[in-house]
């Protein structure tokens, strides 16, 4: 992985681009203090902000990432937020000039203690996860290997590797597949493989049974 601050604008000639072991990332895109692995592809006026962001894991485009670890082969949809804002329901106001103080100059320093409670409940996305249009990921949770959240869901709870969830809140209705498969592709770790592995061995992850009889 490579750790940015910030990042080059994409030139013309990346318009029409294959990915590589550089990650692409969209002149638009605002990071700060993250790190994105190889293969990666950020889309337009995605911001990725104190988060890591794994290898092959994409964002179609106006997705906020704060404070997250997001796995490899990770599929997310336009308009996503993992790991919103929050604000302090237990003060007289719950305005954010009560910890941004510094910006409406009513102290000398912004509240520390209320953005570091997001830093310690930062959202961790497992592998080959697919995030739908629109779904928000609150503070906190964890979603496991191989799920799907469905489009405009609200993932107040974590989900379970390979468990679809849907709605909001979003309830988990079903799972990918069964759980002696799980446990079998979990066992796989295919996402770890490396590169020259990956593509000696592209077309099993294509058809189900041929990769469990092969590499389970």
């Amino acid at each position: 992985m490579a750790y940015l601050e910030a990042y080059p604008p994409v030139t013309e000639e990346k318009k029409e681009r294959t990915l590589g072991e550089e990650p692409y990332i969209h002149p638009s895109c605002i990071i700060r203090d993250s790190s994105i692995g190889t293969w990666a592809a950020l889309g337009p006026n995605t911001w990725l902000v104190e988060s890591t962001f794994g290898d092959y894991s994409y964002t179609a485009g106006n997705v906020q990432i704060i404070y997250s670890e997001i796995g490899k082969y990770c599929s997310i949809a336009n308009s996503v937020r993992i790991n919103p804002g929050n604000h302090p329901q237990w003060r007289v106001t719950q305005h954010h000039m009560t910890y941004r103080r510094k910006h409406y100059q009513l102290g000398e320093e912004d509240d520390l203690e209320f953005f570091q409670w997001r830093r310690d409940h930062k959202c961790t996305v497992g592998h080959d996860v697919w995030i739908g249009h629109g779904a928000v990921i609150m503070p906190g949770v964890t979603i496991g290997t191989g799920a799907v959240i469905g489009s405009g869901a609200v993932v107040t709870k974590d989900i379970g590797p390979y468990e679809v969830a849907v709605g909001v809140a979003a309830k988990v209705i079903k799972k990918r597949f069964d759980d002696a498969t799980i446990e079998k592709l979990l066992a796989s770790a295919w996402w770890e493989w490396d590169r020259e592995t990956l593509e000696n061995n592209f077309d099993d992850l294509l058809n189900l049974e041929v990769f469990l009889d092969k590499h389970c």
